[in-house]
């Protein structure tokens, strides 16, 4: 098995530490359907990147291959996470290290209760925060510990999807558009979880249709337009240029 990258893990990127994930000209196929095209880009180690785009720009499928999940096939490239080839393992290998993806449907377990959730996501190593640490974290879950998870609202949902997360030993957080739904006070809530959750180390890429919001909260950003990457760069480029956003973001 092959232990280095190929590729320069500081391309496309200001800083000269090394990446910490590092995407390499990833080609992804649903079928036949040729929908994320020679996508790289970097990332360092506590950072925040979103990965943003109009609908069907290959933001979904790009988080979805980071993750080894067996949609879209990955037939060219390269993905190390901390020196470890991603693009070589099965998503439960991923997971195994520190690979975590918190799906657009949540994925709450119906019949459980949050602490049930959040339990089931402990049942074997390796394990992560402490069941009372992310209560700590997210009060509203500990408050509502003893209630089933599917009745909670959409915003205390989407906490308890990043908390199941957390409930592992993760390195890598994929979250797929996390603001979906939910009322301007709950998205401001959750970007300050998600800071406190980079305070401590983890690195995390946004995909994201509320891309104001998201540019906010990011280092960080990439965008893609038909399944390529069109820009890497700051965050704060993005807000500040208004062409950029206008005609691949239509903001």
């Amino acid at each position: 098995m092959n232990t280095k990258p190929k590729f320069d893990p500081n391309a496309n990127h200001a800083s000269t530490a090394p990446a910490f994930l590092s995407v390499w000209e990833i080609d992804a196929y649903y079928d036949e359907s040729y929908i994320v095209q020679k996508v790289s880009f970097n990332i360092h180690e506590g950072e925040i990147l979103a990965l943003l785009g109009r609908n069907g720009a290959g933001k979904t499928s790009t988080l979805r291959a980071i993750a080894r999940v067996d949609d879209p096939e990955l037939r060219h490239g390269e993905i190390w996470l901390d020196h470890k080839p991603l693009h070589l393992m099965k998503s439960f290998q991923a997971a195994g290290e520190g690979v975590a993806l918190v799906p657009e449907d949540r994925r709450i377990i119906a019949g459980l209760t949050v602490e049930e959730n959040l339990k089931l996501a402990q049942i074997a190593p390796p394990l992560g925060w402490s069941i009372e640490r992310i209560y700590e974290l997210f009060p509203r879950l500990g408050e509502r510990r003893k209630q089933e998870g599917v009745t909670l609202s959409g915003g205390e949902q989407q906490m308890l999807s990043i908390a199941r997360a957390l409930a592992r030993d993760i390195k890598l957080l994929l979250l797929d558009e996390p603001y979906e739904g939910l009322a301007p006070v709950i998205i401001q809530e959750i970007a300050k979880t998600l800071n406190l959750i980079r305070d401590q180390g983890i690195t995390t890429i946004i995909v994201e249709q509320n891309a104001i919001a998201a540019l906010k909260l990011a280092d960080r950003a990439v965008i893609m337009d038909t399944g390529q990457v069109v820009f890497n760069g700051d965050a704060k480029e993005v807000l500040e240029n208004k062409e950029l956003r206008e005609e691949y973001l239509a903001i």
